[in-house]
């Protein structure tokens, strides 16, 4: 059990674990580590969420997912954005990171590797097609602003990087 989930009342992470990331659906919010507690007060359940990066645009759909999933559960529900600590691409869980380089974005390095192949041009990042470290930079921004743009040059497939965010 992660820090997370002991913060998490018992009967929601069930629940929660089947509200998809909006930009990512292969992911649920509990593998991507937004959800930050949620418990049960007086008949209503409190969810506190943390954006991926400050100014995610996915944080209000993720909250109306929120309180959609828990009322056809039968929970009348608040969700409070909490943006202190900062999220932290740690906070992916194992499960996530597996279903991350499934779909095909390849999951984050460590924060130094993570700058040495950003800034400095080094091949670390692994293809999600053939598994190859023979990959470069293709952009600093891919499909969404956390992510970066790779192309694998042994099977000449692009993929998307998912950022290191610290």
């Amino acid at each position: 059990m992660t820090t997370t989930e002991q913060n998490i009342d018992k009967k929601l992470i069930a629940i929660l674990e089947q509200v998809s990331d909006p930009e990512i659906p292969v992911l649920s919010i509990m593998d991507m580590g937004v959800v930050r507690s949620a418990i049960i007060s007086d008949g209503v359940v409190q969810v506190e969420i943390t954006p991926t990066y400050s100014g995610c645009p996915a944080m209000d759909v993720i909250g109306d997912d929120i309180k959609k999933a828990l009322l056809d559960a039968g929970y009348k529900s608040q969700v409070e954005l909490i943006l202190y600590p900062a999220w932290t691409t740690d906070w992916i869980t194992p499960r996530g990171r597996q279903a991350l380089e499934k779909y095909g974005i390849a999951a984050p390095l460590e924060a130094q590797a993570d700058k040495d192949v950003l800034l400095h041009g080094k091949r670390m990042v692994k293809c999600t097609n053939c598994g190859s470290q023979n990959t470069r930079l293709v952009s600093q921004f891919g499909s969404t602003a956390c992510k970066a743009q790779f192309q694998c040059d042994d099977c000449q497939e692009p993929f998307d990087y998912f950022k290191c965010l610290k």
